[in-house]
Order: C-alpha cells, then sequence, then structure tokens
C-alpha cells in the first residue's frame, strides 16, 4: 500500500467522517458471513480477530476471499483468482471481484472503489457491498447461509390505454381545493367594506348603507387640488413675500 502521508484541513476532516461510518458490529457479522460461505476462516494481522477497522481492510485487501465468496454465490463469476503477494495482484483481484458482483446483479451504488479497501480509505463502503450482496444472494435463492435484507422482487405493472385516459379526468391534489366556493359577492380588492353583526343588518336603512364607515377612512372634504406630483421641486417663500 502506498503512503500517503498524513491528512489535513478538508481531507483530515473526511477521513474522520469516514472513519465515524464503519460499525465494528456489522464488519464483525459481515466477516463471518464470509467465512461461513466460504469455509475458510479470514487471515488476521493478529490472534484477536477483528478489533478495529484495519483488521477488516487486512483480512480482504487481497481480494483472495472475496472472489471465494462470489464464485460460491455463483461459479464462475472469476475464471482466475491471484494467489501472489504482490500488490497489482491483489488489486486485479479486488477488481474482479467488483466487476462480478455487477454482473451479478448489485447496482453500482452499492459497490466501493479498489482504494477504498486496499488503502484502507472508506471501508464501510465494503461492509455495506458485502450487506447488499447477501440480499441479493436471498433474492437469487442462495440456499447457504444469508446476511442483510433480501432485495424485494420486482413487481411490475402493465395498464391499458383505457385506463391510462381515466386518470386524466382526476384532479391531483397538488392543485388545491376551494371546496365549492366562488368569489361571488366578493368586493373588489382594497374596496371598504362594513363590518356589521348579522342582527344590526337587519335594522340598516337604505340610507345608512351610503355612509362610508370609519374604517374606510376619511379626508374631511380634502382633494388633492394644486399639489405638485411626487418627487416634484417646490418652493418655499416667507410670508411677508407674497
Amino acid at each position: 500500500m502506498a503512503y500517503h502521508g498524513p491528512s489535513y484541513g478538508l481531507s483530515r476532516e473526511c477521513q474522520m467522517k469516514s472513519q465515524a461510518k464503519f460499525d465494528l458490529h456489522r464488519a464483525r457479522e459481515a466477516c463471518d458471513w464470509v467465512e461461513a460461505v466460504t469455509e475458510v476462516p479470514l487471515d488476521w494481522p493478529t490472534s484477536d480477530g477483528l478489533i478495529d477497522q484495519l483488521a477488516f481492510g487486512h483480512a480482504l485487501k487481497d481480494g483472495i476471499a472475496l472472489c471465494t465468496l462470489l464464485n460460491h454465490l455463483q461459479p464462475g463469476s472469476v475464471k482466475r483468482i491471484n494467489t501472489m503477494k504482490a500488490p497489482f495482484k491483489q488489486r486485479e483481484n479486488v477488481e474482479m471481484f467488483l466487476k462480478g458482483c455487477e454482473a451479478y446483479g448489485l447496482k453500482s451504488q452499492d459497490l466501493f472503489q479498489v482504494n477504498d479497501l486496499y488503502e484502507n480509505r472508506n471501508l464501510y463502503m465494503v461492509v455495506d457491498c458485502l450487506y447488499a450482496l447477501g440480499g441479493l444472494a436471498q433474492k437469487r435463492s442462495f440456499d447457504g447461509p444469508v446476511i442483510g435484507v433480501k432485495v424485494a422482487m420486482e413487481n411490475k405493472r402493465n395498464f391499458s390505454e383505457e385506463k391510462l385516459k381515466e386518470s386524466h379526468k382526476i384532479i391531483g391534489l397538488q392543485y388545491g381545493s376551494n371546496k365549492g366556493a366562488s368569489q361571488a359577492g366578493m368586493t373588489a380588492y382594497g374596496t371598504g367594506r362594513q363590518i356589521i353583526p348579522g342582527e344590526a343588518q337587519k335594522n340598516l336603512s337604505v340610507d345608512g348603507q351610503k355612509i362610508i364607515g370609519l374604517q374606510s377612512g376619511s379626508n374631511k372634504g380634502a382633494s388633492q387640488a394644486g399639489m405638485t406630483p411626487y418627487g416634484a421641486p417646490r418652493q418655499i417663500i416667507p410670508d411677508d413675500l407674497l
């Protein structure tokens, strides 16, 4: 593995977030599933087994266990597994595993990059990939040990042309509804209106309806005659010069 040195700034922050997403319990279940399917114990760096994410990456980074797992799920997925310890051979194993997973039916968003595993960058994505692979194996009726949630079967619906046209007659909820109300009897926007209780309206005469209510405001008979337009300059002359 290449040595990239310590990370700083944004790279350090992204690295810390990636490490925080790694769940040791889920990783242990994934490793137990790999060992149960392949019937071959993983190679741990110490006798303590899986103690952290670095041990998880060490056990899977050569790609041998992953390729063996995929061949048990679908025989012949990986034609030849490299057993050499050369880094490029180990990376080739991981790459063949990813291509085999995609051919098996996994979506691209369920896969990880080779460097995510080989350089211990995003090991949580490796765990998620194994869970997704286990769920897909259940869908394909794998009769061995399982892990994860079974992928749902496709339930495609075929509607006739007449049935599709019926949907055009329905007003969607996103258009809203006025519950049968209309604007009949409404006054124009900005027009004053009398706020009179219902009982008082019965005793209101025709002449009383012609009176402008106080809530409508009043200018006391004033007009705008002789006023200059808004913003225009005006002369201020003392009274003794008039």
